[in-house]
């Protein structure tokens, strides 16, 4: 007992628990800490753009092949589409199997439209392929950092990695220098994880204090059966392409049982960003593939915001009482593939891009929104899980296609022969892996 609370698993799932009970015994109190949550995500996020910059550039240079560097980015995007299609395809499918929405009767004019007006502005931020394209080129280097835009620092990032591989003997100082800076993030990372359980404890006790235990109650089938809809897509969607890749999914979950537990805690992925590309390296993944897979799979291949982008719509269709045709499923498939890749740093993305997709739908009312507000938090949950399993899996099937991977070592480590810590793994050196 004392081994498993002195881990960062036990110690954030006690956390886990002492937040669950200080929000029913002392909402008060609950609701003051959410800081402790709040906190920690700001914490890494802090450091996660220069982090991506420095192992996506230290991975080109380190593959020295520019052609590959290309081939694993066009497989990564036709990997992401395909699977963030079978989840959108999911979402619609659970709806109408289900019904969740149907019998609630909702009369749209009797909603509350000013609980919608912060989200709706931001609608502008997702709409349209053009707008999106152009977002991903930053206006400055420097602001591209200063925002934290994953996919701009990712881009830059890629240009920068491949000019210095073109500069090849000559610019090898300055591309050991950024692995040396890169490895010192890993540190500062390695600090700021040991809160884990801080964060993990402000975030589930305000949630709990705040909107109390019963708030799952609400709503409560949509919530479920999205719940089970991620479960089935997880064990059996992303286990099967898994397997097809030589893997068990359940290993791969209880290799990544830490980070996935501070998920839970927190609701966001990217509190645990750094510490998944580095054991996803231990894992014996090149740490080029990693670099570029990660970071674009946080934007591109949002399994879980899909499938819930889908099933959340015809929700509110059903709810009120508003006939889709088939051809308005086909549109809303269409919108959601385009909306769903705008969603990773947009406040509110959930509501956000649902915001978008009800818009380019104009025979379902956007009012309806209000009617999921309350349970998004929760839904969250289950969102950060599953794209945080969509990418890693990703990750894994990228690189046994491409031959990324050393095989022994992979299934040594999932077989828990080779034990790895989230905080050592943070702590040691960056190694390219190479296929055995």
């Amino acid at each position: 007992m004392r081994r498993f609370f002195a881990s960062l698993f036990g110690q954030v799932v006690a956390a886990l628990v002492l937040g669950v009970v200080i929000g029913v015994v002392r909402p008060d109190l609950a609701v003051a800490l959410k800081p402790l949550g709040d906190g920690f995500i700001k914490l890494i996020k802090m450091a996660i753009a220069p982090l991506v910059f420095g192992v996506v550039v230290h991975g080109i240079v380190g593959a020295g092949d520019l052609r590959k560097v290309g081939r694993v980015g066009l497989k990564s995007l036709v990997y992401f589409e395909a699977v963030t299609t079978i989840a959108l395809v999911l979402g619609i499918v659970l709806a109408y199997v289900f019904e969740p929405g149907r019998g609630m009767n909702v009369d749209p004019a009797t909603l509350d439209a000013k609980a919608l007006a912060s989200y709706t502005d931001r609608v502008g931020q997702v709409t349209g392929t053009v707008d999106f394209l152009m977002k991903l080129i930053p206006t400055t280097v420097v602001d591209a950092f200063a925002k934290g835009d994953i996919l701009q620092v990712l881009i830059i990032a890629i240009l920068f990695g491949s000019g210095l591989a073109l500069l090849g003997d000559q610019g090898k100082p300055l591309a050991d220098s950024i692995e040396r800076i890169t490895n010192v993030l890993f540190k500062v990372i390695g600090f700021i994880v040991r809160l884990a359980p801080l964060g993990v404890l402000g975030a589930v006790a305000f949630t709990v204090g705040k909107y109390g235990i019963g708030s799952l109650k609400q709503l409560g089938v949509l919530v479920v059966l999205f719940y089970a809809g991620v479960a089935f897509f997880v064990f059996v969607v992303l286990g099967a392409i898994m397997r097809a890749a030589g893997f068990s999914i359940l290993k791969l979950l209880g290799y990544l049982r830490e980070e996935l537990m501070v998920v839970a805690g927190t609701a966001s992925s990217d509190s645990v960003l750094p510490q998944v590309m580095r054991k996803l390296e231990r894992l014996g993944i090149r740490d080029s593939t990693v670099g570029l897979v990660i970071p674009t799979g946080y934007s591109f291949n949002l399994d879980a915001f899909s499938l819930y982008l889908t099933l959340a719509t015809v929700f509110i269709a059903q709810a009120t009482n508003t006939d889709l045709s088939f051809g308005h499923l086909l549109l809303i498939l269409g919108i959601a593939l385009l909306t769903s890749k705008g969603a990773h740093g947009i406040p509110g993305s959930a509501i956000v891009v649902l915001a978008a997709t009800l818009s380019a739908v104009p025979d379902i009312p956007v009012i309806g929104l209000v009617l999921v507000l309350s349970i998004d938090w929760f839904v969250g949950i289950a969102r950060a899980l599953g794209n945080l399993i969509g990418n890693c899996v990703a990750t894994v099937v990228i690189a046994a296609w491409e031959g990324d991977i050393d095989r022994a070592q992979a299934h040594r480590v999932l077989d828990g022969d080779v034990p790895v810590d989230t905080t050592a793994a943070l702590d040691a050196p960056i190694v390219t892996a190479r296929p055995a």
